[in-house]
């Protein structure tokens, strides 16, 4: 049962346009910059943050490890 409960994680939360935003002005990154350590297009944050477009499932886990711990713990 404890080696079941360990590799219980927790739920990554959904990231939308407004709290991709947040995110980037609080880190104070360009897209660009954003878009390079998630590896993806700047072009693909622009669609995030307008809404055209919702992060896929890896993007969502960097999306939350970026939140949590900086950009540096994707670097």
């Amino acid at each position: 049962m404890q080696k079941y409960e360990a590799l219980c994680l927790e739920p990554v939360p959904e990231y939308d346009a407004a709290k991709i935003s947040a995110l980037r002005a609080r880190f104070h990154l360009s897209q660009a910059v954003l878009a390079a350590a998630l590896n993806t297009s700047p072009s693909t944050v622009c669609k995030w943050e307008i809404g055209d477009k919702r992060p896929s499932g890896p993007s969502q886990k960097l999306l939350n490890l970026i939140d949590r711990k900086g950009l540096e713990a994707v670097l």
